[in-house]
């Protein structure tokens, strides 16, 4: 198998259909309702009729749920409410669907896909279908070793890029993406301020399930070693991804890139998806057009990460839970635009005597 070169990917990437997008916001000027009355939800229309190159844009139909899990060494640090190697129950609430994300992806109509890259339990605990992905099993500690090979760094890049490749190809026309990890904010945090350039402080937030005083200082302190190892490999983002990111993050990194290739838009989650497209940013500058923010998390280092890629969240609740429930949440809203832009009537033509 040839080294996978993540530049290859600024050549591959296009940006959205500049002209098409131009055809859609003629085309609003049309619309029997005043253009600006239907507020951010004319700019949603127009991005998806650009991503899908045509003019009505098509509805929603198939939209996905997609969920990378893994468990991080670095959760060992005493930095997460959850205790190291418990992401497998995550998973098993998903699947059970009595998670937030089962229970609202029911409700609207997106079918769930988790892709098990990096947990740290017995495969038999889960479905061969979820499992059967596996990279390795959890990753290193990142404050004091690398969290993967070069080696498994690029299979879970490839694993990531062949989910999106299934993904496009069986249809589905838009991706909510999410994770399921416990120690995954650490490890994104990381990312972002190594690729930011900003201290820990700046970046690290209280998690998923929040964390009290104590476990955000020794987070802070995990990121700040974590970051010295990050640093003298900023130039090479398969050898950032090895260093202090994991095979979900890896992972993710790669669908988001394979993605933008395929032409397939996607719902950004938190902080782990964002710190993703920042890995992937680097690889390919116009990447991020083909991305949604669908929420601010209240996580410092995801606002960090979507001012950099200047993504504007489409909603603030505060929801912390992850999975990909807070975008989920925004999925209603593309939803909206698109039905909106394709059915709404057109202005009759003025005749010349009226």
């Amino acid at each position: 198998m040839t080294t996978l070169n993540l530049d290859d990917f600024s050549d591959l990437i296009e940006r959205p259909d500049g002209g098409v997008r131009r055809d859609a916001e003629e085309r609003r000027e049309r619309l029997a309702v005043p253009a600006g009355a239907l507020g951010r939800l004319d700019e949603l229309a127009e991005w998806l009729a650009a991503a899908q190159g045509r003019v009505p844009v098509k509805p929603i139909e198939a939209p996905r749920v997609v969920l990378f899990a893994a468990d991080h060494g670095i959760a060992a640090a005493g930095v997460s409410a959850r205790a190291a190697g418990s992401a497998h129950a995550l998973v098993r609430s998903v699947l059970d669907g009595t998670s937030p994300v089962s229970i609202l992806a029911g409700r609207l109509g997106a079918s769930v896909r988790v892709v098990d890259a990096g947990l740290d339990c017995d495969p038999e605990l889960l479905p061969q279908d979820v499992v059967r992905h596996r990279v390795r099993r959890g990753s290193g500690r990142i404050d004091v070793e690398d969290a993967l090979t070069r080696e498994e760094a690029e299979a879970a890049l490839r694993l990531g890029m062949r989910i999106a490749d299934e993904e496009a190809d069986s249809g589905t026309d838009l991706v909510v993406l999410g994770d399921l990890s416990v120690g995954g904010t650490t490890v994104a945090a990381t990312l972002v301020a190594a690729l930011c350039g900003t201290d820990a402080s700046v970046v690290t937030g209280r998690g998923g399930l929040p964390i009290d005083d104590l476990t955000w200082m020794r987070k802070c302190a995990a990121i700040r070693d974590a970051l010295r190892r990050a640093r003298p490999v900023l130039g090479d983002q398969v050898a950032l991804l090895a260093a202090v990111g994991g095979a979900d993050v890896a992972a993710i990194t790669g669908f988001l890139l394979q993605c933008a290739v395929r032409r397939t838009p996607v719902v950004l989650d938190g902080i782990v998806s964002a710190a993703c497209g920042l890995v992937a940013q680097r690889a390919a500058f116009r990447a991020p057009d083909w991305w949604l923010a669908g929420q601010a998390s209240g996580e410092p280092g995801q606002t960090k990460a979507l001012d950099r890629m200047a993504l504007n969240p489409l909603l603030s609740h505060g929801v912390t839970v992850g999975e990909g429930t807070g975008a989920l949440l925004a999925l209603p809203l593309v939803q909206a635009a698109a039905a909106l832009a394709a059915e709404l009537p057109e202005q009759p033509e003025r005749k010349p005597n009226d």
